[in-house]
């Protein structure tokens, strides 16, 4: 790595801690607009919070992009990130889905429940650094 990447990884740290309480921020907020949701409240329906949580999202992403950039290519090796991501991609069309008007109650419910069980694998895969994130422990 040469002098500017040896500088570069210098933020990895912080950039990797603003990632984790972005993503936790974000699942929060999408755990609490849902439940709202589901106790039919308005609320969690109301511009400001859903612009919020877009602007959460959008640096949650931005630090994910960046620390890819910073990673070395052999922690692509054993698969962890690419289940991750695929996660990812399911966690937000299923909380899409759940957010969606016109829908039951039991089916965004359910689609909720689903999506916060994406999440909840998500932050398992990213904190034991393997694709069987907490079904590791099992």
């Amino acid at each position: 790595m040469g002098d500017r990447g040896e500088r570069m990884m210098t933020f990895y740290p912080s950039i990797k801690h603003l990632h984790m309480a972005v993503a936790l921020t974000s699942g929060g907020l999408f755990a609490l607009r849902g439940a709202g949701l589901l106790l039919d409240q308005r609320w969690p329906r109301h511009a400001l919070l859903r612009y919020l949580s877009y602007s959460v999202d959008t640096v949650l992403l931005t630090a994910a992009l960046f620390l890819l950039t910073l990673l070395p290519a052999a922690l692509f090796a054993n698969g962890w990130l690419l289940v991750k991501v695929g996660l990812v991609v399911a966690y937000i069309a299923l909380g899409t889905l759940a957010f969606q008007v016109g829908r039951g109650l039991r089916a965004r419910a359910t689609l909720w429940l689903l999506a916060l069980l994406c999440f909840v694998q998500i932050y398992g895969i990213a904190r034991t650094h393997d694709p069987l994130g907490w079904l590791l422990w099992l």
